[in-house]
């Protein structure tokens, strides 16, 4: 069996991360907060990583950066995960223009919008812009 790797809590950091797995705004920042509360319980991380659903290497990855960068390390950083297509400053105009042209026939201002902007999306995420 691997040695245990147990973080040592103070009450104040305790409670930040009850508080972070309470009401934290992600899913992965809970499950993030609560690894690192149950290493502090003395589980492992293969057991921690079974009630969490992660694999041990990342609750080991996580406990590093806590204890590097406290509870702002559980934070996803920016710039993860797919860049939005549509961007709300400088499509919303155009993207409204198309439509007021053509309010009936939605697939031809989005035709419209396309050949004029350069971009390409699908049917959905134009009725839903």
């Amino acid at each position: 069996m691997g040695r245990v790797n147990t973080p040592v809590l103070t009450i104040s950091q305790r409670k930040e991360l009850e508080a972070g797995l309470r009401d934290g705004h992600s899913h992965s920042f809970r499950m993030r907060c609560q690894s690192i509360l149950l290493k502090s319980e003395g589980l492992t991380s293969k057991e921690v990583g079974s009630i969490t659903g992660m694999c041990h290497i990342s609750v080991n990855s996580w406990l590093t950066r806590y204890k590097s960068e406290g509870l702002s390390g559980l934070y996803t950083k920016p710039g993860r995960g797919r860049k939005p297509v549509l961007n709300r400053e400088t499509d919303k105009e155009s993207i409204l223009e198309a439509v007021k042209a053509n309010r009936q026939r939605m697939r031809t201002a989005k035709a419209e919008w396309e050949s004029k902007s350069g971009k390409s999306v699908s049917d959905s995420t134009f009725k839903a812009f």
